[in-house]
């Protein structure tokens, strides 16, 4: 019986030595779990997808509309030249879209890591936020403001090709309409350059009954009419990321001044405790000195 009490104390040691281990690696997920950011994390991934979806798609959906361009309303090429210099100019202008959000996304997510941080142990009296770091926040709201205006604009000119194509859709779906009531098709027709996309000596400029049936039924159509709608909403996912970031900026700004001021008051309050306190004691040295 001597012998098993030994043994029966050190497993009762490993089991609770294995519950603190586990205790401590709870504590510990729980405070690092603590620390994420989690509406700039949401931001961050909704910014992420609304720049993959308007960058990919609207660069698939240029490309096939210069294709649609070339086959059917503009067969010349220099009747298009400038349009295809500008598709390819805007092309690389998403390459850089892309580039830039990918950059931007991750530097306010590392600093919305940062301010959490630094706003926990503020208010925990074991740091203090500097001027730099307020500055560095305000400007990124400043930033994303700007970029916030630019891409409402984006989305805006995103809806102009949705918009022709959707025209071009419905000019096709009432001519197939058995309700239409049509006696001549190819009185029907869709002269884009009334849209300034193609110059007016193009050739032929515009399509009629049947070949306008033709164009809506191609796979180019089809695919740039659907990615341009895809473009246009990852537009607007983008514009809600962007309002998410400045909502997440100005609460955190807020939170580093308001934690500034009260850490400030508590500096003061415990000046004046200290200073009541040592007036106290020098009272009680006088009196003592006194009936002494």
């Amino acid at each position: 019986m001597d012998g098993t009490k030994p043994v029966m104390e050190s497993n009762a040691e490993e089991t609770q030595d294995e519950g603190q281990e586990s205790k401590g690696c709870f504590e510990c997920c729980i405070k690092c779990l603590g620390g994420v950011p989690y509406a700039s994390l949401v931001a961050t991934i909704l910014c992420f997808s609304g720049v993959a979806l308007f960058c990919g798609c609207g660069h698939v959906a240029l490309t096939g509309t210069l294709t649609m361009l070339e086959n059917h309303f503009s067969t010349v090429t220099s009747d298009h030249a400038t349009l295809t210099m500008v598709i390819q100019i805007f092309q690389y202008i998403i390459y850089g879209i892309a580039s830039f959000f990918f950059v931007y996304a991750i530097i306010l997510l590392a600093e919305g890591f940062y301010t959490t941080s630094a706003i926990k142990k503020e208010l925990q009296s074991d740091f203090k936020t500097t001027v730099c770091g307020r500055c560095i926040t305000a400007f990124f709201m400043f930033l994303t403001y700007i970029l916030f205006l630019a891409f409402l604009a984006i989305f805006g000119f995103t809806a102009i090709p949705v918009f022709l194509f959707f025209n071009m859709w419905s000019t096709c779906a009432a001519m197939k309409s058995p309700d239409a009531n049509i006696t001549s098709p190819e009185s029907i027709c869709v002269d884009v350059r009334q849209y300034g996309i193609i110059p007016w000596n193009a050739t032929p400029g515009k399509a009629c009954g049947a070949t306008l049936g033709e164009i809506c039924n191609t796979s180019e159509f089809y695919l740039s009419y659907h990615l341009y709608i895809v473009a246009l909403a990852g537009a607007g996912a983008t514009v809600i990321a962007l309002i998410h970031y400045l909502m997440i900026l100005a609460a955190n700004w807020a939170y580093l001044k308001s934690a500034v001021s009260t850490h400030e008051y508590q500096d003061i309050k415990t000046k004046d405790d200290q200073d009541l306190e040592a007036e106290a004691r020098s009272k009680e040295g006088q009196n003592s000195s006194s009936y002494s």
